[in-house]
């Protein structure tokens, strides 16, 4: 698993030998935290891989380290099998545009980022009900009468 080191004005990605070798990489990943503009968890961090590598080692469903080329820009990947993973939308970083890393202190990063900003978690069924839809766009269906025991 990858090491975060997080502090009050950057996050970085510290890598194993391992995962330098297999990302061509000689350096950490360094993010400053103001280009930091989405963390979210995922269970499949697969979904979110785009482009080829680029230089990267990739084997479909086992690992994939290194960066990634696509249309979109560049990213930064290291994914160990179907594990949690936490994906890191960046803007005005010079190298990179998302991270995608494989590690068991998702959560653990995402509070430690919002206790920095003061921002307050929502909690999704919150934020649907907090705004009711316009009259006329949804229809509320009955429910289906069930048969009587005979």
């Amino acid at each position: 698993m990858v090491t975060l080191l997080l502090d009050s004005t950057q996050l970085e990605v510290v890598l194993s030998v391992t995962e330098h070798a297999l990302s061509f990489r000689k350096q950490n990943v360094v993010i400053e935290r103001s280009q930091i503009s989405r963390v979210q968890l995922t269970d499949d961090a697969w979904t979110w891989l785009r482009g080829v590598p680029d230089p990267g080692t990739y084997v479909p469903v086992a690992v994939a380290m290194g960066s990634w080329k696509s249309a979109g820009g560049r990213d930064f990947a290291i994914i160990r099998r179907r594990k949690p993973s936490v994906v890191i939308d960046l803007e005005g970083h010079p190298e990179f545009q998302r991270v995608i890393l494989t590690t068991r202190n998702g959560l653990a990063l995402i509070q430690a980022l919002r206790l920095a900003t003061g921002e307050e978690a929502h909690d999704v069924a919150d934020l649907a009900t907090a705004t009711p839809p316009a009259a006329g766009t949804g229809r509320a269906r009955k429910p289906k009468p069930t048969a009587a025991p005979a």
